[in-house]
């Protein structure tokens, strides 16, 4: 009999199944023969736990709609897994879903992302299949899954389908933003609104626009870990349901020889992740992710590569935000692996990935759908250059994001009045004050939403227009913040600012009339006052006083090790 995995000597081969990861008790006959009597209380044969050990995630939650499909998908799972000889074993994680986590699911990723690790590491899986879809959930499922590092594959719920109203092909949440600022500048009434809310989202799933849900959906199949064109089915087809039992049976293929994720997360991988990522106009949060993800990985994103990436990169993918279409039109256009073939050496093509092909072997062999416009070449792009900026200037000494595939280009180079909000709170008290000094040609700039600053680096950087500049036609203007912005928001919006300003970043010496100069071409955002009157104002400034009051438990934990935008929001330690 076999130790944990922790106490096998290197040259002894590795514990599997029941035997691995044994409870520690002094010795490990015993730990053996007491697991094997408690698992037989559930009724398993002798036959079944001689099997490899596959563990699938459970993150179904009646909160969590993007998951309503999970029960499914592992019941998909457990067949693929028994057919190819394994034993599926499945656990409960950690569910977040964006609109039902407060302050902000971003605020709980790290959590899940220790979950998943630790139950990982405590239970003898000898590979596992992730389960997730909602925003911060695949992210969250990825860092744990490299840190444990036991091979892994992930499956995405999938996007949902579109909504309808009065003839108007509806998409979550893209147009959920589009229509709640009509209602706010007057143009939909309450009744329509509460109409509109029923159809906006109208089967399970994710928000079938580019998301942050839909943009890690592409990155999974880029970096290689789940399998090429899972990432887009849509939520409701069988082929999702298919998707999930080839999933099982990989991840039993997964057990008996890897690849482990360190092997498949690579700065190889992580660069195709980026190309794809500028590629599919994504969702600034996926930069983000990708740099949790990776420092799991021992490896560190280059801000100024993924910038060099957007100005050689077009975006090929027309869907919104940055386009017309949805998911399910990206999917039945050949979904990741035909746009991978468009992006040609783009791409690293000598990439592996979870099936035992490359990169370029799956590009290869993608279908090729005629006459269908969703998926661009080089030569007739939606964008001619990626979807995203990094930004930089005395206002983001570390960085700063904006998606400008997704922007006003006639705002993307403006010099304008700072109007300033001290916090999400002020923001929500002031917007709609008719008495605010507020014009279509000043920058909107929220402060103290950042990382720790929120806490939690709120979806608040898609600060609304002004009530009143709303109802007298105003769609955009200049936005610029320290939180975050979901994927699905149209609009100039510079995120992600760093340092934040609740750690003393120039962000929060902004005041009201402030000149402030956004060049997306020339990649800067900076503030236009003298050094001396800055220095001035960092005499005087105090940390948000949540940050200097006691705090306990998770909220404590976060607080003091949450690291900034550019490093992913990661805790310090991990």
């Amino acid at each position: 009999m076999s130790a944990s995995d922790d106490d096998t000597p290197s040259t002894a081969p590795a514990a599997r199944g029941l035997r691995r990861n044994l409870a520690t008790y002094g010795d490990p006959g015993f730990s053996l023969f007491l697991r094997k009597a408690f698992i037989k209380a559930a009724g398993f044969s002798d036959d079944a736990l001689d099997r490899p050990i596959i563990g699938i995630t459970n993150t179904f939650s009646d909160f969590n709609p993007c998951h309503g499909n999970v029960p499914r998908l592992i019941e998909a799972v457990k067949r693929g897994v028994m057919l190819a000889g394994g034993l599926p074993m499945e656990f409960p994680t950690i569910s977040i879903h964006e609109s039902f986590a407060n302050p902000t699911s971003m605020f709980l990723r790290n959590l899940m992302a220790i979950d998943t690790e630790e139950m990982i590491r405590a239970q003898p899986c000898d590979s596992v299949v992730l389960i997730g879809g909602c925003d911060k959930t695949v992210p969250a499922q990825l860092m744990g899954a490299v840190s444990a590092d036991v091979p892994a594959i992930q499956l995405i719920t999938g996007p949902m389908l579109v909504g309808h109203h009065k003839g108007e092909v509806l998409g979550a949440c893209t147009d959920c933003r589009r229509l709640w600022g009509q209602h706010r500048a007057g143009q939909i009434d309450e009744a329509e609104i509460e109409v509109l809310s029923g159809r906006l989202a109208p089967t399970q799933g994710t928000c079938m626009v580019m998301g942050t849900a839909s943009t890690m959906g592409c990155l999974v199949e880029a970096l290689g870990i789940a399998l090429p064109g899972s990432g887009t089915i849509p939520a409701t087809h069988a082929d999702r349901i298919r998707a999930a039992e080839a999933s099982g049976r990989e991840a039993v293929r997964l057990a008996k020889g890897g690849p482990k994720p360190s092997d498949l997360l690579t700065k190889t991988a992580f660069r195709n992740a980026l190309t794809v990522l500028q590629a599919i106009g994504g969702s600034t949060n996926g930069l983000v992710h990708l740099a949790a993800i990776a420092r799991r990985a021992g490896l560190s994103i280059d801000l100024e590569e993924f910038d060099a990436i957007g100005r050689k990169v077009p975006v090929l993918i027309d869907l919104k935000p940055s386009g017309d279409h949805y998911m399910e039109h990206f999917h039945w256009a050949g979904g990741v692996p035909k746009l991978m073939k468009e992006l040609g050496d783009h791409l690293d093509r000598s990439a592996p990935t979870i099936d035992g092909r490359t990169i370029g072997e799956i590009a290869d062999a993608a279908e090729d759908i005629p006459n269908q416009t969703i998926i661009r070449s080089a030569a007739s792009p939606v964008k001619p250059t990626g979807g995203m900026a990094v930004l930089r200037g005395n206002l983001a000494p570390g960085g700063a994001v904006i998606k400008h595939s997704a922007a006003s280009p006639a705002l993307l180079k403006h010099t304008g009045r700072a109007v300033v909000f001290a916090s999400v709170e002020d923001m929500v008290r002031r917007m709609d004050d008719p008495a605010l000094d507020v014009k279509a040609d000043d920058v909107l700039v929220l402060t103290n939403a950042g990382p720790k600053g929120a806490p939690g680096m709120p979806e608040a950087g898609y600060i609304p227009i002004p009530k009143k500049l709303a109802q007298a036609g105003v769609k955009d203007m200049v936005r610029i913040s320290d939180a975050r912005m979901s994927g699905t928001a149209f609009g100039t919006i510079v995120l992600h600012i760093t340092p934040e300003s609740a750690v003393g970043g120039p962000l929060g010496l902004v005041r009201d009339g402030d000149l402030i100069r956004l060049d997306v071409e020339a990649r800067e955002i900076a503030l236009l006052v003298d050094e001396a009157e800055l220095e001035r104002r960092k005499g005087e400034w105090q940390p948000p006083a949540h940050l200097t009051q006691e705090s306990r438990g998770y909220r404590h934990l976060y607080l003091t090790t949450v690291l900034q935008a550019d490093e992913g929001c990661d805790f310090d330690f991990c």
